[in-house]
């Protein structure tokens, strides 16, 4: 349940920015400094993904440094904090007990139906039938991935931070997430659901595109990443602002605050790093000096 929480609204954020070009001066990595301004010590920004295979769930020896470094490490929820957790379950529900049998005709809502009971997913579709249903098309999104042993960067990193000491933060609640996506008509919700399992229907579009978005983050191409977002925002791109943007501008004035006094590690969904409304962009129009850092991973069975 911990990891659906947190993974949720990674996945649909790192589905719905803009393409950017990159600065020539930039190379591909997942990991910047950020300094200047009056910082006494640099902060970090770090983009994630959720549910990638064990084998590259890896934190490089920059990013270690990183947090060893930092005296917080900023998620975009508080992951440590168990209670807050625990809730998620009730408000990840539509409102007034809406299903999607509401929201979809009987023959739509059977497809649906079988597909999602047809992919085995961990919970009843009796229960994921109850869900705003972009969160349901993310456990589909998350399912695509072709690995034995999943794992969430999230996890991999606050492990890092428990083991080094540091504190565990989050920048906004999961209430604050999960009712994000109520601002978004259910109906419009359940349209691009029946879109995704018609697509997979048709040639298993879904997995072929969460593929690709994978190999981007693996190759920390954050200009790739946009470019497959372009073709995978699953029809929401007028709530850009409202799942993206806004939040990226609300994480920024509160950095402003925090970075002075307490150098952060700051984990969040890759799809906040780059475009004009990036946290990178953003804060470097801030006055901030933001550059990238090697981010090589070194697996055991490396030489």
């Amino acid at each position: 349940m911990k990891k659906w929480s947190v993974g949720m609204m990674m996945v649909m954020t790192s589905l719905i920015t803009l393409a950017q070009e990159k600065n020539k001066n930039e190379f591909n990595t997942l990991l910047w400094q950020v300094s200047g301004n009056g910082l006494q010590r640099p902060s970090y920004l770090f983009g994630t993904i959720h549910m990638i295979c064990s084998e590259d769930a890896i934190l490089s020896d920059s990013l270690k440094a990183a947090i060893e470094n930092s005296d917080v490490v900023y998620f975009e929820v508080d992951m440590d904090n168990l209670f807050e957790m625990l809730g998620v379950m009730r408000k990840m529900k539509m409102r007034n007990d809406t299903t999607l049998a509401d929201l979809l005709d009987k023959e739509d809502y059977q497809k649906v139906k079988k597909y999602f009971e047809d992919k085995e997913t961990l919970l009843p579709f009796s229960v994921l039938e109850t869900y705003k249903p972009l969160l349901a098309a993310s456990m589909l999104m998350e399912g695509g991935a072709e690995c034995e042993t999943p794992e969430a960067m999230e996890e991999v990193i606050m492990k890092e931070a428990k083991h080094r000491s540091k504190n565990v933060k989050g920048l906004e609640t999961m209430a604050f997430q999960m009712s994000i996506f109520d601002t978004i008509p259910y109906k419009m919700q359940a349209l691009q659901l029946l879109k995704y399992v018609d697509d997979a229907g048709r040639g298993d579009t879904g997995n072929k595109e969460y593929d690709k978005l994978m190999q981007a983050y693996k190759d920390q191409d954050l200009s790739k990443l946009e470019e497959l977002t372009k073709t995978t925002d699953m029809g929401i791109a007028n709530f850009t602002d409202i799942l993206l943007y806004n939040r990226n501008k609300n994480w920024v004035e509160k950095l402003k605050t925090i970075m002075p006094g307490s150098p952060v590690v700051v984990a969040v969904g890759a799809g906040h790093l780059p475009g004009d409304k990036g946290l990178i962009n953003l804060l470097r129009k801030a006055g901030y000096t933001v550059k990238p850092i090697p981010n090589k991973i070194r697996k055991s069975n490396q030489i």
